[in-house]
């Protein structure tokens, strides 16, 4: 049997041969899934690695933050603590001061000069400040807390008197100074 067609001679389904590429792409496959098998295998150990080193991560930052919270706890229950062996020291003072068989004015006032210069001391050391305002100075009621007007030649609203020191710790206030403040006649 002839083929009418000569393009087609290769059409003819007898006449097909294999052609070496099937065979290879046949071949590949095995080794390509074997490739594909690895790769799969070594992304599972990189992810079960990265969840290993999360947990870690994830561990290692909860003890940083309970120990965080231990020492803010320390901080709280001791921060007074130089304050108040500072102060001992005062307290010291006033007890000896109190044993005195004879006291005279002229001794008890000499102790109790004493004993202010080391409580002023504890206080600055401790960085409590003074706050005691100077006559005229304009009122600050951040600083300052007036109780009461008087009649005055000043400018309003300016210290006439101080009746009590105020107080600052680290700027921040502890007690206001209290003054009386002028209200023009």
């Amino acid at each position: 049997m002839s083929n009418p067609n000569p393009e087609n001679e290769n059409l003819n389904p007898d006449a097909v041969e294999e052609t070496p590429a099937v065979d290879a792409v046949a071949e590949e496959e095995p080794v390509q899934e074997e490739s594909l098998e690895s790769r799969l295998a070594a992304a599972e150990q990189k992810a079960a690695e990265m969840q290993d080193a999360f947990l870690r991560a994830k561990a290692e930052s909860e003890n940083i933050r309970r120990h965080a919270q231990e020492d803010i706890t320390k901080a709280h229950k001791f921060a007074v603590e130089n304050f108040a062996k500072a102060m001992l020291a005062v307290k010291d003072s006033m007890e000896m001061a109190l044993k005195t068989d004879a006291p005279t004015v002229e001794s008890i006032k000499t102790g109790v000069e004493a004993t202010l210069r080391q409580l002023t001391q504890v206080l600055e050391q401790n960085r409590i400040a003074e706050i005691v305002p100077e006559q005229g100075e304009k009122l600050d009621p951040n600083r300052h807390q007036a109780i009461s007007t008087v009649e005055s030649d000043q400018e309003n609203n300016t210290i006439v008197t101080v009746l009590q020191k105020g107080y600052t710790l680290s700027d921040r206030l502890l007690r206001p100074a209290i003054v009386t403040v002028a209200k023009k006649a």
